[in-house]
């Protein structure tokens, strides 16, 4: 059974938890999504003992701050165990076209140059188009444009080995355009800003952000029966858990699932 690994919770201002991040883990090897904003990205990987040599594949959804800088720190801690002898095979990073030129950019201005030097060599560097699927660690995954109107963004959906169909929405709320990839969905991954009791203080749909209701109608609506909520506010971190569970279950009645960072969640 897989296993959904949360590295992270948080939106990109948070200060009491990590950026939100994550993993898919089928036996010893993990499909991380994303790697936040720094270097705190090791510190958790360390904390939940996941080997730098079983990530062989990461997919980065967009190119805001809080989802891409940690990967500089991925790239160049990988390329160092790949020179060291101790990184088998290759590593491939997923993201749409514009982001690759972006990833190398960073790497090139903020870490040394034998470690760019392993780019399109041992560091692959893989293109996702809306409705492209790839195979990733023996499971099929299809990729899509969020149609974000913030900066070019991809989720994707995910078929587990049972065949339970899992769908990563990215950080905003789902667009009607992309419904019909909720069609079918087991587990529904995505952002819940704040209580829709807090949506006065903490602004969300300025930023093109849902509430935990907005999210729970979603999820209810579209019969999905496993719901994740994160990308999150931090202020109220002490009560989040009780209370974004709370309001999320008087408009949802799956099983909800709200982590903390350094969670594991069992797929199935």
């Amino acid at each position: 059974m897989e296993q959904l690994y949360v590295f992270g919770t948080g939106n990109a201002a948070v200060t009491h938890c990590y950026n939100t991040c994550f993993a898919i883990r089928d036996g010893e090897e993990y499909f991380m999504v994303d790697a936040g904003g720094g270097n705190g990205i090791l510190r958790i990987l360390e904390d939940m003992q996941v080997p730098l040599a079983n990530i062989h594949h990461i997919f980065v959804t967009h190119e805001h701050n809080d989802h891409i800088l940690g990967m500089v720190w991925m790239v160049r801690m990988i390329a160092t165990d790949m020179l060291k002898g101790k990184y088998e095979g290759t590593l491939t990073i997923y993201c749409h076209r514009e982001l690759i030129d972006t990833i190398k950019t960073l790497c090139q201005l903020t870490i040394q140059k034998k470690f760019c030097h392993l780019f399109d060599d041992r560091i692959l560097f893989a293109e996702v188009t809306d409705g492209c699927t790839k195979n990733i660690l023996d499971h099929e995954v299809t990729f899509f444009d969020i149609l974000s109107t913030k900066a070019k963004q991809f989720g994707f959906a995910f078929r587990l080995n049972d065949g339970q169909k899992l769908v990563c929405a990215g950080d905003e709320p789902v667009n009607p355009g992309r419904f019909a990839y909720l069609e079918g969905a087991h587990w529904l991954l995505t952002e819940a800003f704040c209580l829709y009791g807090d949506r006065d203080r903490f602004n969300p749909y300025e930023k093109h952000h849902s509430t935990v209701k907005d999210a729970a109608v979603l999820a209810e609506a579209n019969h999905v029966p496993n719901l994740v909520l994160w990308h999150t506010e931090d202020k109220t971190i002490a009560t989040r858990k009780e209370m974004y569970t709370a309001e999320g279950q008087i408009y949802y009645h799956g099983r909800l699932f709200v982590p903390d960072d350094g969670e594991v969640i069992q797929l199935g």
